[in-house]
């Protein structure tokens, strides 16, 4: 077998000085910035002067007291006193204050400042440190754990740069981005990337929506702004995935609209007030679809509604909410974002799907309430079985004690499951409470027994109670 030369890498011709002028051409080109470089650095000459660095500071954490175990990292005879202790009267030195470092940006020229909630948590004082070096002490007005984000202010003696918020919705997968911080420490540090993805839910609450980046995040970009190429911030740099701590291009910032109603909400009163509805909700799955009887797998199903709450008796279990005032929700991670931002007492509509039919409901909006913190207790109970695979018990005073079943749920405590049983595949738990089975409630083992023995969809539709909180399983029986 022959190779041969492509005539495409080496073409065949004798006219050098055609290809002389291309590559002066090349040349010139690489040489001279190109029109987005420009751009790029005149944005960056713009937005610069508002960001700024957060300088957190923790109280001194008193020494131990003679005779303690002591942290001798660091110290000249740390090792020999790890082996063989401390001499007799030997006091460790006093540990200085924790300092942390974080970035921020200007939000309004009369000195508020935006930043992450974690980048000040538990600090006794803040420092805000300007583009020009000029330094000043910070008041934390109000911080949000729920979303990361908080707002400072600062007493400058003239009026600061601000920067503008633009519409994250818009951005698209691929746009361009701009991050400026402090990685490390090193202040008015410029990285550039794309938008990676939208709509990241990234474990840290119901209520943040992220930007997924490749712009090199990396410790110290914290509470920094995510811009656009019109030099609006799109995004404020919140988290990081990192095996190792540095960038690995897996950078998290929550969108600017959902900034912008809390710090406005921050701003107001130094707390934020959330929208309600009251109901607990999960993702249709298609087997939860199929148990329903229903096409589509989009929407957020209720599998549960709170007594006085603002649902209460407009919305009901097994609803399946495809909209929440004109707006499209997809899965359940979209309504307490629509929810949570939207102004308490307003009159709301949603499109719900009820009895396989789409129909409009409207209730007003409630505050939020926080959560209480819900007990598991593991048990152990001795009844008959059942042909789920799964061993019941009846709720008991003596079971509700030892699991910590609410007086107000009723339903049967699951107690044992077979491996590979429908339960277990189903994702049933020990402790779960099964409340129904299809439109049968499950008060008694025999109840549940009964149910199963009239059930004829399959997957069955089951409503269980998990610490507290409501939710629908499918289980497939055959």
């Amino acid at each position: 077998m022959s190779i041969r030369k492509s005539s495409l890498l080496f073409p065949r011709t004798s006219n050098w000085t055609g290809i002389s002028a291309l590559g002066a051409a090349l040349l010139a080109t690489t040489a001279m910035p190109s029109m987005a470089d420009e751009a790029l650095a005149d944005l960056v000459e713009t937005v610069s002067p508002s960001v700024v660095t957060i300088i957190a500071e923790q109280e001194i954490v008193p020494g131990a007291a003679p005779g303690q175990n002591f942290d001798f990292d660091g110290h000249p005879f740390g090792e020999f006193f790890k082996r063989f202790g401390a001499p007799e009267g030997f006091d460790a030195p006093q540990r200085g204050p924790a300092q942390g470092l974080g970035s921020g940006f200007v939000m309004d020229e009369a000195g508020y400042i935006i930043t992450n909630h974690h980048v000040v948590d538990n600090a006794s004082s803040v420092t805000v440190r300007l583009n020009d070096d000029r330094t000043y002490d910070a008041e934390v007005v109000g911080t949000d754990p729920l979303t990361d984000i908080a707002v400072l202010k600062i007493d400058a003696d003239t009026k600061l740069q601000a920067v503008e918020l633009g519409d994250s919705d818009v951005i698209r997968v691929g746009e361009d981005v701009v991050a400026i911080g402090n990685p490390f420490g090193l202040s008015s540090t410029v990285t550039t990337g794309i938008v990676s993805a939208k709509g990241r839910n990234i474990s840290e609450g119901p209520y943040a929506e992220f930007i997924q980046t490749d712009a090199a995040i990396n410790k110290g970009n914290s509470g920094g702004p995510l811009f656009n190429m019109d030099g609006e911030v799109i995004g404020v740099n919140s988290a990081i995935y990192s095996p190792s701590g540095g960038s690995v291009g897996l950078g998290f910032a929550v969108t600017s609209n959902i900034v912008e109603h809390i710090a406005a909400d921050l701003r107001d009163d130094g707390q934020v007030s959330r929208g309600w509805l009251g109901v607990s909700i999960q993702n249709v799955s298609p087997q939860l679809a199929a148990a329903l009887g229903i096409d589509a797998s989009a929407g957020a199903l209720v599998s549960d509604v709170v007594a006085d709450s603002p649902a209460d008796g407009v919305l009901k279990q097994g609803d399946v909410i495809l909209s929440f005032n004109d707006e499209a929700v997809d899965s359940s991670g979209d309504l307490p974002i629509l929810v949570g931002t939207t102004k308490v007492g307003t009159d709301s509509t949603l499109t719900v799907l009820r009895d396989g039919k789409e129909e409009s409901v409207t209730l007003t909006i409630g505050q939020h309430q926080a959560a209480s913190a819900q007990v598991e207790t593991p048990f152990e109970a001795e009844v008959a079985g059942t042909t789920m695979g799964v061993t019941v018990a009846p709720l008991t005073e003596t079971v509700r004690a030892e699991t910590g079943v609410a007086e107000t749920v009723e339903g049967v405590v699951v107690t044992n499951l077979k491996p590979d049983s429908p339960a277990e595949k189903a994702g049933l738990q020990r402790g779960d409470v099964i409340v129904k089975l299809g439109n049968q409630d499950t008060f008694t083992p025999d109840a549940l027994k009964a149910a199963l023995d009239s059930e004829k969809t399959d997957p069955a539709l089951v409503l269980i109670n998990r610490g507290g909180s409501q939710i629908f399983v499918a289980v497939e029986l055959a």
